[in-house]
């Protein structure tokens, strides 16, 4: 939804009272759990239908990672907006995610050696979530999006991700963990980017991962 940048402060505040006009809203909320206080996640029906609606100004409309379908454009305005300003192309940093990943590999292996499971299962989703599904991406040129829709855009990396899953077993996620691990190498070396890797801390971060799994086992 594109609002006039004058009215975009007033419309903010009735977002809920708009969508319930135009919908049989069920329940909504916003979404800063994603980094996006714009949007308003709602359901709608019955039916039941995920809608998210998110609102932008008119100033802000051509900042984007990828085209949107224009459902309604008033004056021709918002299509002459995207014909001005390309998308801006996202992909992942890989040097930020090299400057914390052997700290990430560190902190999942002390959770395994303390036995808590819960917390390297969670910690496993942090990682295909945050890393591994934005480098799968990558590899098909489609943009990061943590692991959504991965198993239709990249299903070569998906089946290899299958391996960073277990249940609720020591050994299992001990081997999930180096699973990780070995894409994170691969995918990132497969890249040829030019970024500093921190191997002194790859290798300590490895062998602690692997002596707490010889004593576990």
């Amino acid at each position: 939804m594109v609002i006039d940048d004058e009215a975009f402060d007033s419309v903010m505040k009735e977002r809920l009272t708009l969508i319930g006009s135009w919908a049989a809203l069920v329940a909504g909320f916003t979404g800063e759990h994603v980094g996006e206080p714009r949007l308003i996640v709602t359901l709608v029906g019955p039916p039941l239908l995920h809608v998210d609606f998110k609102f932008v100004r008119v100033s802000d409309f051509a900042e984007r990672v990828e085209d949107p379908d224009i459902l309604w454009d008033r004056d021709g305005g918002l299509a002459d907006s995207l014909a001005e300003r390309p998308p801006t192309t996202s992909v992942p940093d890989l040097q930020r995610i090299e400057d914390r990943f052997w700290i990430w590999v560190h902190y999942g292996a002390t959770k395994l050696g303390r036995g808590e499971l819960f917390e390297v299962i969670g910690f496993l989703g942090y990682l295909r979530e945050a890393v591994l599904g934005p480098l799968a991406s990558a590899r098909v040129g489609a943009a990061p999006r943590g692991v959504r829709h991965l198993e239709s855009i990249a299903p070569d990396e998906a089946r290899d991700l299958r391996a960073t899953l277990c249940g609720y077993d020591r050994h299992e996620a001990g081997q999930a963990l180096l699973a990780g691990v070995r894409l994170y190498r691969r995918w990132l070396d497969d890249t040829g980017a030019a970024i500093e890797r921190h191997r002194h801390a790859e290798r300590l971060a490895v062998r602690y991962l692997h002596d707490v799994i010889d004593q576990a086992s």
